[in-house]
C-alpha cells in the first residue's frame, strides 16, 4: 500500500503559492510532515482529503486517483483537520453513532458493535455516555481518532493533533496513533519535532510549499554526524554569531543563550554536539540543507 504524490501545486486567489510541484512516496506505517505554520501542510492535507482542488500534478493510492475519483477516496479515508467541531450536549457513543451512520453503517447492531469497540480502542469507553462538551482536549483529540476509524480507512489524515494536549495526554495520543499506524497508512502533519522523532519511520520536510527533505528520520539525521557544533554565548552576541556562522538553533538554556551552528569543520570555541531531528529541522527550514539530502550543506 503506497500514497504516491507527484509535483502537486497550488496557488490560492490571493497569489499565496502554497504547494509548490511537491511529490512524495507515503508507504504504509506512520508519515510524519513537518514544517512550521504556513508552509503548506494544511493545505496538503485538505487536498489528499478532497476538500479542496490542486492546481496540477498528481496523486494515487493503490490505482485510486486522489483528485479525479473523490467518492472512492473518501470511502477509504479516515481525516482529524487541525480544528473540528463537536455538539457539545451530546454523548460521545450518539454522536459516534449517528457518525457511523453516515458512514455506511446502517445495521443497528453492527454499529452499536462498532462504536463500542472503537470507544474502547481510543480509552473512551467509560465516558461514553458523558457529553462532549466537558471532554479534554485530549479526550476530543482521541474521539476525534475514533471516528476517523470509522469504516477501516486504509488511509488516515491527522492535522496537528497534539497542538495544546498537556504531556500525559500527548504520550497517550502517541500511543494511540502508534497502534494504529501498524496497519495502513497515516500521516502525521505537525510543526512539533518530537511528533515525528517519537513516532514516524519516515518523514518529510515542508517549508514555502516545497519539499525540502525526505527520508527515514534516523538516515537525514546521520547525515549531520559531525557537523553541528554548540556554544553557550551572551544574548548581545548572537546577532554577530548569525552574521558570521550558520546558526541553526539558539535558545536560553540555564539563563545562557545556547547556540547550535552547522559546519564541515570544527569552529574555535565550540564543542561538537551529536545532531538530533531538530538539528535536521532547523537547518532545513533556514535554508542550510540542500533538498537532495541532510548531508548536503550549503
Amino acid at each position: 500500500m503506497e500514497l504516491r504524490i507527484e509535483n502537486l501545486s497550488k496557488r490560492y486567489p490571493n497569489g499565496v503559492q502554497a504547494l509548490q510541484r511537491v511529490s512524495l512516496n507515503i508507504p504504509q506505517g506512520m508519515f510524519g510532515l513537518l514544517g512550521p505554520n504556513g508552509a503548506g501542510k494544511s493545505t496538503l492535507m485538505r487536498t489528499l482529503a478532497t476538500l479542496q482542488e490542486a492546481d496540477s500534478g498528481s496523486a494515487a493510492l493503490d490505482g485510486i486517483d486522489v483528485l479525479r475519483q473523490k467518492d472512492q477516496v473518501r470511502r477509504v479515508l479516515g481525516y482529524l483537520p487541525q480544528e473540528f467541531g463537536l455538539y457539545p450536549k451530546v454523548s460521545a457513543e450518539s454522536l459516534l453513532s449517528h457518525f457511523a451512520a453516515l458512514k455506511g453503517i446502517e445495521n443497528p447492531k453492527q454499529r452499536r458493535e462498532v462504536v463500542q469497540a472503537l470507544l474502547q480502542q481510543t480509552n473512551l469507553f467509560e465516558h461514553r455516555h458523558r457529553a462532549l462538551g466537558g471532554f479534554s482536549g485530549g479526550m476530543k483529540q482521541r474521539f476525534g481518532i475514533a471516528q476517523a476509524l470509522l469504516g477501516n480507512p486504509r488511509l488516515i489524515i491527522v492535522d496537528e493533533p497534539t497542538a495544546g494536549l498537556d504531556p500525559e495526554e500527548r504520550v497517550r495520543f502517541h500511543n494511540l496513533l502508534s497502534a494504529i499506524g501498524e496497519n495502513i497508512i497515516v500521516i502525521l502533519s505537525t510543526h512539533i519535532v518530537s511528533d515525528v522523532s517519537d513516532l514516524c519511520g519516515r518523514m518529510a520536510v515542508i517549508h514555502q510549499g516545497r519539499v525540502m527533505v525526505a527520508g527515514e528520520p534516523t538516515a537525514l539525521v546521520a547525515g549531520l554526524n559531525g557537523k553541528v557544533w554548540r556554544k553557550f554565548i551572551a544574548a548581545a552576541e548572537l546577532p554577530a554569531h548569525r552574521e558570521r556562522y550558520k546558526v541553526i538553533l539558539a535558545r536560553l538554556f540555564a539563563g545562557k543563550t545556547l547556540i547550535h551552528v552547522l559546519s564541515d569543520q570544527a569552529e574555535a570555541g565550540f564543542e561538537p554536539v551529536t545532531p538530533d531531528l531538530e538539528d535536521l529541522y532547523f537547518a532545513t527550514i533556514h535554508g542550510f540543507i540542500h533538498a537532495a539530502g541532510a548531508g548536503q550543506v550549503n
